[in-house]
């Protein structure tokens, strides 16, 4: 399946973006979906996972509260609304797929395929 992030963008803080992350190939359906950033300087960190039937989402700590996972299936897209921006939260962020995964897949060893980036950027 391949993978396409978008949405990304310049915004201020407390701005509201939301990214998404398109497949094509074959059904996204089968897939749990995973976001990722990577801010300059530092490793990729996870940020959010929905499983494969949708029923389960989790968060990494610093963005729980104001980022939201969701999935539409029929649309083959997973998207991510990220509400209240911090500085922080600027990154390069990816989108990544793992084959009937659950939710609490937070590693990114654990999924089998990746989108290019779409850089988001929060300016104070």
């Amino acid at each position: 399946v391949q993978l396409q992030a978008s949405g990304g963008g310049l915004v201020q803080a407390g701005d509201s973006l939301r990214l998404s992350c398109a497949a094509s190939g074959r059904t996204f359906k089968p897939y749990a979906v995973g976001w990722f950033r990577q801010a300059p300087g530092k490793e990729r960190e996870f940020v959010a996972a929905i499983a494969w039937n949708g029923r389960t989402t989790s968060y990494v700590d610093s963005v729980n509260s104001r980022f939201t996972i969701s999935r539409d299936n029929a649309k083959n897209t997973v998207y991510l609304q990220m509400n209240s921006l911090k500085p922080d939260d600027t990154a390069v962020y990816y989108c990544a797929a793992r084959l009937l995964g659950s939710a609490a897949a937070r590693s990114a060893g654990l999924y089998d395929y990746w989108g290019l980036g779409t850089l988001v950027t929060v300016s104070s």
